[in-house]
């Protein structure tokens, strides 16, 4: 595949595995690993096993009608919002847990935005039994309460970040931290396609799930696996590699980023990496990041707790340094308008994240043979705080 990771674990200019040498030995062993273990048929039968019967794979593709109604093109929604633990952050989770207990691993420890991948990182320790460790900063864990107590009743330990803007960077800094002092018996299972290598491959391959369902469903609807285009929300951008996995190599099929703009792009408070990065390294690889001129890391703002990442996985970077992926950027007002407009319309609440891929519907112009899947990644509940303080439905 043109824009898979090389052997080096990098795409195009971006990726590679920038750690520390007390990580050395653990990434190593992941890196010589992976692949044969995902690969091995123990292993894919048990992860396919508990995709259907504990996610509840393969999630619908879902005709929205008022929608496409709207916005004059055939609409499709991929409710990763139905999987177990409400996003798709469980489809990866589910992969580590297996491969770290192969691994011979006895510990987990993880990082959580919007609590999501938290929540999923809790549900599968609990289901095989492994102790489990969640770093979040500390303005999330107000902001997303609910999934706090979530992994709380779980078993999971929750552990406030208290530095920095106290939100998902400075939570995966303390993850770093306590692996690097923790590095044989814990397994650090990180949430979006960020991180050294092999991270940002080996969850996109795991969450690559979503657009593999999404080929075979489109043909049963409208007789073709491609679509025109494929939306998706990038924080880091987890969600995004899955819908846009098995397309990438598909020229035709158009595929559309939609990242936080915030308060608007140049109002000093947004997490539009594309439009506002630059390359660096962060969190153990290369890639687009917002930072000062000298490189510090600038403190990225989103009404959404799981866009507010101040960079994009490696493969992001690189898919835009190409040009096959067209980014756009969603306002905190974008967004939650567009999530109250799918809320009235169909009868979903999105996560304020996925509020963001909708609210790209109003920037693009379609013909209404056109057809469009948007990965619905979240569902709302956790976000029914900021829906209620915003009012505007």
């Amino acid at each position: 595949m043109r824009y898979s990771v090389d052997e080096n674990g990098y795409y195009g200019q971006f990726g590679g595995a920038y750690i520390p040498e007390m990580l050395y030995p653990n990434v190593e062993e992941l890196r010589e690993n992976y692949l044969s273990i995902i690969g091995d048929s123990a292993f894919k039968a048990e992860f396919d096993k508990l995709l259907k019967d504990y996610v509840g794979r393969p999630t619908p593709l879902y005709f929205a009608n008022r929608l496409s109604e709207k916005y004059g093109a055939k609409i499709y929604l991929k409710r990763e919002d139905l999987c177990h633990t409400g996003a798709h952050k469980v489809n990866n989770t589910i992969g580590q847990i297996i491969l770290a207990k192969k691994l011979g691993k006895q510990k987990i420890i993880a990082e959580t935005g919007a609590g999501q991948h938290g929540v999923a990182t809790a549900t599968v320790c609990a289901l095989m039994g492994m102790e489990c460790i969640v770093y979040m900063g500390e303005i999330d864990m107000q902001r997303q309460k609910p999934n706090v107590e979530r992994m709380r009743i779980l078993g999971a330990e929750v552990v406030p970040a208290k530095s920095g803007s106290k939100t998902l960077k400075d939570a995966t800094n303390e993850a770093m931290r306590h692996w690097i002092s923790n590095p044989v018996d814990t397994h650090y299972i990180i949430g979006s396609v960020v991180g050294p290598h092999p991270y940002p491959d080996m969850v996109a391959r795991f969450q690559s799930v979503i657009s593999e369902e999404m080929k075979w469903q489109l043909n049963e609807e409208e007789g073709t696996e491609y679509p025109h285009y494929v939306i998706a929300c990038v924080g880091g951008g987890s969600n995004a590699a899955g819908a846009f996995y098995h397309y990438l190599d598909e020229e035709k099929v158009n595929l559309v980023a939609v990242e936080a703009a915030g308060k608007g792009v140049d109002s000093g408070e947004s997490a539009a990496t594309s439009y506002l990065g630059k390359p660096g390294v962060l969190h153990g690889s290369k890639t687009l990041l917002m930072q000062t001129a000298d490189g510090q890391v600038v403190e990225p703002y989103s009404i959404s707790a799981g866009l507010d990442y101040p960079g994009i996985g490696p493969m992001h970077a690189h898919l835009f340094d190409t040009g096959r992926v067209k980014f756009e950027n969603a306002t905190d007002e974008e967004a939650m308008e567009a999530g109250v407009e799918l809320s009235k319309l169909e009868g979903i609440i999105p996560a304020i994240e996925s509020a963001h891929a909708l609210a790209a519907l109003k920037k693009m112009s379609f013909d209404a043979s056109d057809i469009v899947v948007i990965n619905l990644s979240g569902r709302g509940d956790k976000d029914l705080e900021t829906y209620i303080k915003w009012g505007k439905y």
